[in-house]
């Protein structure tokens, strides 16, 4: 393991881990599920329909990873390894909700756009949990239940890169190796993500103020 992560630049501190984990430590397990539960089941609540399953999948993640993780030889950072399978099992969740719930809910959103708009929306700043008083408590988290509708408005390959690259703070290059996809396509959903959701947004404002 260690000749891999030398040649890959896996951090010291990831490289042990991961070697405690190959050889079955469950406090190794503690320390993962510690470090990356809350980010996970971020993640993953943003990146489903119905985001009250999140918990079930975010622990279903973790089991995956722990059946897994004797595979891991270090290609990626460890990181990227377990956001790639977070969101490989968000999909798979998708689609049973598509298949098993389309039929119980109307949808009127038209989530089609290919709006070219470059202005960019802070997702960050929009979902960020600063509260300095009762009013901006209210405030905030009024815009912040806002914010969590349109982006499930947002197609699904757009959605994706959104959310890593705007509430995540990846970068494009390990945003493009999570997905498999290359730097030129990543930029141009991140595009027309912000696009998607920006019309979402304001499509909400017309609504409200009828």
């Amino acid at each position: 393991m260690s000749e891999v992560a030398s040649a890959v630049g896996l951090r010291a501190e990831d490289a042990e881990l991961v070697r405690e984990l190959q050889a079955g430590s469950e406090h190794a397990f503690d320390l993962l599920i510690a470090q990356y539960h809350a980010p996970l089941y971020s993640l993953i609540a943003r990146s489903l329909q119905n985001p009250t399953d999140a918990a079930d999948i975010t622990q279903e993640v973790f089991i995956k990873v722990f059946r897994s993780i004797g595979g891991f030889h270090g290609d990626s950072s460890l990181k990227t390894w377990i956001y790639r399978i977070a969101l490989h099992e968000a999909s798979n969740q998708r689609r049973w909700w598509t298949r098993h719930r389309k039929q119980e809910v109307t949808i009127d959103i038209d989530t089609s756009s290919q709006d070219e708009d470059t202005e960019t929306f802070s997702l960050r700043d929009s979902l960020a949990d600063q509260r300095d008083s009762p009013f901006e408590c209210a405030s905030q988290a009024e815009t912040r239940a806002r914010v969590e509708e349109a982006l499930r408005e947002v197609p699904e390959a757009f959605r994706s890169v959104l959310i890593l690259r705007e509430i995540e703070g990846m970068q494009y290059d390990e945003i493009a190796e999570i997905l498999n996809l290359n730097m030129g396509t990543v930029k141009s959903r991140l595009l027309r993500g912000r696009a998607t959701l920006r019309e979402a947004l304001l499509r909400q404002q017309k609504e409200t103020m009828r």
